[in-house]
């Protein structure tokens, strides 16, 4: 039958399958190609959270069904990291849920929360599921440019003016998936403002939070007197503790947009494999060392990148926090757009990155590099990209200096 289903209808092909195809196509032919695209950290979980996944898998009683909210030890360990990390008190019970990962948790308020036609207001370029997690619910999305940040406000206020019906929610994500920008309290002092004003509530992504550089530690938007009125806050273990796999992690904030998610997750799934819970808590409670460490990594891989780069003629800004940099394309190149320029990057380079039109509109004339390979392979692609890029300035302009300087 030749049936086109309303939901999938609506999302716009998936720009990075293009890439991805090609890479797995390569690699199957036996090529070595280095990989940044997909932000899957390669760090493995520190052991003290697997040992207690192994421990208590081995108690029959925890294979059975857990419970969607999350179970209370875990709740009591989110509440205790926001106290410790942001000095806010949250209600396990009432300000806290354990999701599969922030993008489940996400994707499935957007579905409790909306009624088809609602108006929602998201940063552009952004992660994927921010928009599309309300497409997929039956919201019209206002795509907001991001950058500049400093015109981010008044972009908001323009499309609440230009909007009908008025938006009911604002999805923010700081530090920023793909752009790496940062914000401060200042920033999030006046976006609540501007959610009271309008009536809106706030879903902010903070995915990030602990993979910073140069001494400077994002902030929560729950920090803030009354932020917990109007916004709730998605985070997840999957990077500060390297267990993208385990597919866990969380929401914390206003009563009511947890309440809703809760509901929601009742009927949809049992909750997390309680072993994974179990080792989840641990984590939280346990030593954060590992924290620390794997920041470290992350900030010596960003550096020996844009480095390399640099010597490559790539001239791309050192990313403040999260795994990614977001690298305008060389200006030789720029005319071919994100996702071409991507592919003959995997091509020529053997080097895979995420187009950035993948992440929006605004996300052409950009990739999203994430630093989930060694140093020794960073520096590896470096040298394929001057190469390749000494190749392409020489075809284009027989007898002219290569890109690098």
């Amino acid at each position: 039958m030749d049936i086109d289903f309303h939901r999938i209808k609506r999302l716009p092909p998936y720009v990075f399958d293009e890439v991805n195809t090609m890479k797995a196509k390569a690699r199957a032919d036996g090529e070595d190609i280095i990989d940044f695209g997909m932000g899957n950290p390669d760090r493995p979980t520190p052991p003290h959270i697997v040992e207690k996944l192994v421990e208590t898998v081995r108690d029959p009683r925890t294979h059975r069904y857990s419970t969607s909210r999350g179970i209370p030890g875990l709740r009591r360990a989110v509440a205790a990291y926001y106290q410790r990390r942001f000095g806010v008190d949250i209600n396990p019970e009432t300000e806290a849920i354990v999701t599969l990962g922030s993008k489940e948790g996400l994707a499935n308020l957007a579905m409790a929360i909306t009624t088809p036609g609602d108006v929602i207001l998201a940063p552009n370029p952004s992660y994927p599921i921010h928009p599309y997690g309300f497409m997929i619910a039956g919201a019209v999305i206002r795509h907001v440019p991001i950058d500049p940040l400093d015109e981010f406000l008044p972009r908001l206020e323009y499309a609440v003016r230009h909007s009908v019906p008025k938006p009911v929610a604002l999805v923010l994500n700081f530090p920023a998936n793909p752009t790496a920008l940062t914000v401060d309290l200042d920033f999030y002092e006046d976006v609540i403002a501007f959610a009271r004003r309008h009536e809106m509530f706030i879903l902010s992504d903070l995915a990030y939070a602990e993979i910073y550089y140069d001494g400077n530690p994002p902030p929560s938007i729950l920090e803030l007197p009354g932020a917990k009125d109007v916004a709730i806050e998605f985070t997840s273990m999957s990077k500060t503790f390297s267990m993208p796999g385990w597919r866990i992690g969380f929401a914390a904030g206003n009563t009511k947009l947890v309440s809703a998610l809760r509901r929601i997750k009742s009927y949809l799934d049992y909750g997390a494999f309680t072993p994974v819970q179990v080792a989840a808590t641990a984590a939280l409670n346990g030593p954060q060392d590992c924290i620390e460490e794997n920041r470290q990594v992350y900030q010596s891989r960003r550096d020996v990148l844009i480095k390399g780069l640099a010597a490559a003629g790539w001239d791309v800004p050192a990313p403040p926090a999260t795994m990614f940099a977001w690298a305008p394309i060389p200006e030789p190149l720029a005319e071919l757009g994100s996702l071409e320029f991507s592919k003959l990057l995997l091509t020529e380079a053997k080097v895979a990155v995420a187009p950035g039109l993948g992440f929006g509109e605004h996300g052409e004339g950009f990739v999203r590099i994430a630093l989930v390979e060694n140093e020794q392979r960073i520096r590896q692609a470096c040298k394929s990209i001057k190469r390749f890029f000494a190749e392409y300035q020489s075809a284009r302009n027989p007898g002219s200096k290569a890109m690098a300087s």
